[in-house]
């Protein structure tokens, strides 16, 4: 911990010198043992000239020198931020970028690399558009988080926060198997779709346990469980085939549902961990989930 923190302070103590282009290819190219995609040198040269206009930060810097270890084999770093303050509208976005040699860990950073600027330019142009007419208020804070970082398994979270009066939160997880540099996905992990209907209903009882436990402290939008406005609400009955999870460090399955996906927005992000006993026999195998 304390070799991270002296890390932390030594990146916020870099400055951001006037060659930004420049400066990061050279730390991407360092830190990558082949040359980068020719899509990604391209979004270096677009990423320091949009970003050139706006107020830079710190954490820019993390991606212009030397850069903390997650594992042997794949690390994560910030490639590019993106920051606007400006009266009563603020955006702050955070870009990962996953290390790696694979085709399927250059698509994730391509994927990465579009949605954070299609969030930035999405967010300009709401604003031009409610400062063309009576204001308002206007905010997204978009970053991520490393929710597993094992010999095996890395997963990272990106989440979404857009605030329009009210707020929505989107998290979004990919686990990568740092070895093997492949992305998994819940199908992979199966053998076949039993998995949906197992996980659901257990989903489906933890739901109407928790609620009956604190008194509908908790409430899901969930069948069975009372609710005045069950007609008025989509009542969860079934998770996604390509439902949102990660793997933990104890490689445990956790499910996880965005606000407002299957209950109130006071309840935020909601994430159910899957007992593997449940659903030992229709894993793919124990190699992830255990």
């Amino acid at each position: 911990m304390d070799k991270l923190k002296k890390l932390e302070e030594k990146y916020k103590n870099i400055p951001i010198p006037e060659n930004l282009d420049a400066v990061v290819e050279a730390s991407l190219k360092k830190n990558r043992k082949r040359q980068m995609p020719k899509w990604f040198l391209g979004m270096t040269a677009a990423a320091a000239l949009f970003i050139a206009s706006l107020n830079m930060s710190p954490t820019m810097a993390k991606a212009l020198g030397e850069l903390p270890v997650l594992g042997d084999v794949v690390h994560v770093l910030t490639f590019v931020h993106y920051e606007k303050q400006e009266d009563t509208y603020s955006a702050n976005i955070d870009v990962p970028l996953i290390s790696g040699n694979s085709d399927a860990i250059n698509a994730l950073n391509e994927k990465y690399a579009k949605e954070g600027k299609a969030l930035y330019e999405q967010f300009e142009k709401e604003m031009e558009g409610m400062q063309q007419v009576e204001g308002g208020h206007l905010g997204v804070d978009s970053g991520y988080i490393v929710a597993t970082d094992t010999e095996k398994l890395l997963s990272i979270g990106r989440y979404v926060v857009n605030t329009v009066g009210s707020s929505s939160t989107v998290m979004q997880y990919d686990t990568i198997d740092k070895q093997k540099e492949i992305v998994l996905t819940l199908p992979s992990l199966f053998k076949d779709d039993s998995y949906i209907s197992i996980i659901s209903d257990y989903i489906t009882e933890k739901m109407q346990e928790e609620m009956l436990a604190t008194n509908q402290e908790k409430v899901y939008w969930v069948k069975g469980a009372g609710l005045a406005d069950e007609d008025l609400v989509d009542t969860f009955t079934s998770i996604r085939p390509e439902q949102n999870f990660y793997i933990t460090a104890k490689n445990k399955l956790v499910i996880v549902f965005d606000k407002y996906e299957v209950a109130p927005g006071y309840m935020g992000v909601i994430e159910f961990e899957i007992p593997t006993e449940l659903i030992k026999d229709t894993r793919m195998n124990d190699e992830y989930i255990q």
